[in-house]
C-alpha cells in the first residue's frame, strides 16, 4: 500500500499546533472525544481512548511510541482496537506528525506508511485524516472546530 502523506500550512505558532495534538483540551476536539494516554517516553504504550462503540473508555488507537520531540515530531507505532476488526493485532502502520516553521506559519506534515497490504484500516483513513488536518488547521486558527456531522 502506499502511503498517506499530507502537508498543512497553519497560522499559528509550533506551540499552538503540538498543544491541539497532544493536550487532552486539543485531542477532544480532533480526534472524535478521544484522549491520549501515554507516559510520552519513547519505547512505550501510546493510546487513544475515548466515547465509542466499548462506552466512554473505547480503545480506537494503540502503539509504540517511537519519537517525541516537542513541537517538532510525534512518531509512534498505529494499530487500531479491538472494536474495529478482528485480527487488529496483526495490522500495524506507523505515523508521524512533523511540524517545521515557515515564515509566520507552522507546516503540519502527517505521514501514515508501514501499512500491512490487508490492512482494512487503510480505506478508511484516508478520507478521516483529511478531517482531522482540517479541524487541526481550523482550531488552532479560529478556537473551533468544524461540523462533519457523524463521524462514526
Amino acid at each position: 500500500m502506499k502511503e498517506l502523506h499530507y502537508e498543512f500550512y497553519i497560522g499559528g505558532t509550533p506551540e499552538q499546533v503540538w498543544d491541539t495534538l497532544i493536550s487532552p483540551e486539543g485531542t477532544k476536539q480532533i480526534y472524535y472525544g478521544s484522549v491520549i494516554h501515554s507516559t510520552f517516553k519513547e519505547g512505550e504504550l501510546l493510546e487513544y481512548v475515548g466515547p465509542g462503540e466499548d462506552g466512554d473508555e473505547t480503545l480506537h488507537v494503540y502503539g509504540t511510541l517511537l519519537e517525541f520531540t516537542p513541537q517538532k515530531a510525534l512518531r509512534f507505532t498505529h494499530n487500531v482496537g479491538p472494536s474495529y476488526h478482528q485480527g487488529h493485532e496483526r495490522y500495524e502502520s506507523r505515523i508521524s506528525w512533523l511540524l517545521e516553521t515557515v515564515g509566520e506559519t507552522t507546516k503540519l506534515t502527517l505521514i501514515h506508511d508501514e501499512w500491512h497490504p490487508e490492512d482494512p484500516s487503510y480505506a478508511g483513513s484516508i478520507n478521516v485524516w483529511w478531517q482531522v488536518l482540517s479541524n487541526i488547521k481550523t482550531l488552532v486558527e479560529t478556537g473551533r472546530t468544524l461540523d462533519f456531522g457523524s463521524w462514526t
